[in-house]
């Protein structure tokens, strides 16, 4: 068994690189000046990735990751015009306050990332833990339906990503 894990996160840890190093070469336009610095940074993301997300602690569905990436964009897109416009125009309601979201991943990576991408869209912003484990989140407006937006974001991302279940 133990190579079967050494094999696991050499393969792991080579794709991990791979795409660090793919996003580094896009980013930098491929440019040669850069391969040294781009060398290190994809040896240090692709170590903490491996720190933080170990192998087998859960499988990403590449055409869901596509599906959920575009969504993600689009609602972005939506949520900052959304506001921008509230910003800019007084005259539209602002109605700050909290919300209580029931996750319904269980605590660990996938609920972390979770979290993550909810902090990135504009208006919401979890601050924390919520009454019975669930997510306290600060919005600009507590009149919109926040917490079905949140479960529908929640329930696109549970299909990216498959929590690798233990079997003691």
């Amino acid at each position: 068994m133990p190579q079967t894990k050494i094999t696991v996160s050499t393969r792991a840890g080579a794709l991990r690189a791979l795409g660090f190093a793919v996003l580094w070469i896009l980013l930098t336009e491929g440019n040669p000046e850069d391969l040294g610095a781009g060398a290190v940074a994809v040896f240090a993301a692709t170590w903490t990735s491996l720190r933080l997300l170990p192998p087998g602690t859960s499988q990403v569905r590449p055409l869901a990751l596509g599906q959920f990436a575009l969504r993600f964009l689009r609602q972005s897109l939506i949520a900052g015009v959304d506001v921008a416009r509230r910003a800019l125009d007084l005259r539209l309601p602002l109605a700050p306050g909290f919300v209580h979201y029931s996750v319904g991943l269980p605590p660990g990576p996938a609920r972390n990332m979770l979290t993550t991408l909810m902090s990135l869209l504009p208006g919401s912003l979890p601050i924390g833990a919520g009454a019975s484990g669930g997510l306290l989140i600060h919005c600009l407006d507590v009149e919109q339906p926040i917490a079905a937006q949140l479960a529908a974001e929640e329930a696109h991302f549970a299909r990216v990503i498959v929590t690798a279940s233990t079997h003691g």
